[in-house]
């Protein structure tokens, strides 16, 4: 019977659209791939490559004890029923909570940070419990991989990494799936933006914008991909409907067509606060689209400033018109060129 590797991760989409590659090469290896997330959809895609799905739930946002102490339980109950030769964890509960569970069960683990979150961005005691829970889970990982070098450092320094470490370049862009698209005429501007719908992903930001440069440029349109994060839907639902109504920004809610958007865009807008490597932008890029996007790492590491994208301060409505008005003045030339710089590179 061939050794199985376990599979954890909080989102069944991202685990297929970002990483099924991933999951391929694993078998071609000869590897019974075992994966454990919890199911919106995507579960039957992740079957049909071939391998075995593990039914979990969990809440991926908030600290609830109970409930978090279940999902280790779990993790520990899932490794030694199936007792894989390694468990490969994916996201911050995942990583948290299956690397507690592997340490605990004493199988060799690796663990992907994607990103750090919102929590550890933003410091306070909840930033301090999570480097404490960072530091226990980690500690005996295989391997430590990191999609940028400021997450490495940061979660290096506090102590929470010891072992081996390796950055990589984000979770990568399938160049045989999302090939280069002819570049769209000039009306109407196009600029969409895919984010899930809540403050670190720059939404505050992007509704000031998108008024101010649709009010001075009827002919542009913002679109909005993605679904919002319940416990802010009340406050950014009704400001989205407003701007839908000045027929300034379209939205469309979660969408698995994004190739076809991205493929009718000008450029793509992503104005996120932190990223670890940002899938949107490889995708951009690979559709040879130029890119508007935050200063911070993850999104720079994506274009090259004037040649593939253009950044501006994160946080700051100002810097992101301002980045929206340079690129609307620019002929319809170089926004082609720009696209294929971002392609090439």
């Amino acid at each position: 019977m061939a050794s199985s590797i376990l599979i954890l991760s909080n989102s069944d989409s991202g685990l297929y659209d970002f990483r099924k590659e991933v999951l391929k090469a694993l078998m071609e290896k000869g590897f019974h791939v075992l994966v454990s997330v919890p199911d919106t959809g995507y579960v039957e895609r992740i079957k049909a490559l071939g391998c075995e799905y593990i039914p979990t739930a969990f809440e991926r946002r908030g600290m609830n004890p109970f409930q978090d102490m279940k999902l280790l339980l779990f993790y520990r109950r899932l490794i030694k029923t199936h007792s894989p030769a390694a468990v490969l964890t994916y996201t911050i509960k995942p990583n948290i909570y299956g690397g507690l569970a592997a340490r605990l069960t004493g199988t060799p683990y690796l663990v992907n940070v994607t990103g750090l979150g919102t929590t550890l961005e933003h410091g306070g005691v909840l930033q301090k419990m999570i480097v404490l829970m960072y530091r226990t889970a980690l500690k005996k990982a295989s391997c430590v991989f990191f999609q940028n070098q400021g997450n490495r450092d940061f979660l290096v320094q506090r102590g929470c990494v010891t072992g081996k470490t390796r950055v990589i370049p984000g979770s990568g862009v399938n160049l045989k799936e999302h090939l280069p698209q002819e570049y769209p005429a000039d009306t109407p501007v196009r600029f969409v933006s895919i984010m899930r719908l809540m403050k670190d992903k720059g939404i505050e930001e992007l509704l000031i914008a998108a008024q101010r440069i649709h009010e001075r440029h009827p002919d542009t349109l913002f679109q909005i991909l993605g679904a919002y994060e319940e416990e802010t839907r009340q406050l950014y639902e009704p400001r989205v409907k407003a701007l839908e109504e000045k027929g300034a920004i379209r939205y469309y809610g979660y969408r698995d067509d994004v190739p076809e958007f991205l493929k009718e865009c000008q450029a793509v807008v992503h104005p996120s606060y932190h990223e670890g490597m940002s899938n949107v932008l490889l995708e951009a890029a690979a559709t040879a689209r130029p890119v508007l996007a935050s200063a911070v790492e993850g999104c720079l590491d994506t274009f090259e400033e004037g040649r593939s994208g253009l950044a501006f301060a994160p946080q700051d409505a100002d810097s992101l018109e301002e980045a929206l008005e340079r690129f609307l003045s620019l002929p319809y030339e170089k926004r082609r060129e720009m696209g294929l710089c971002g392609r090439r590179f």
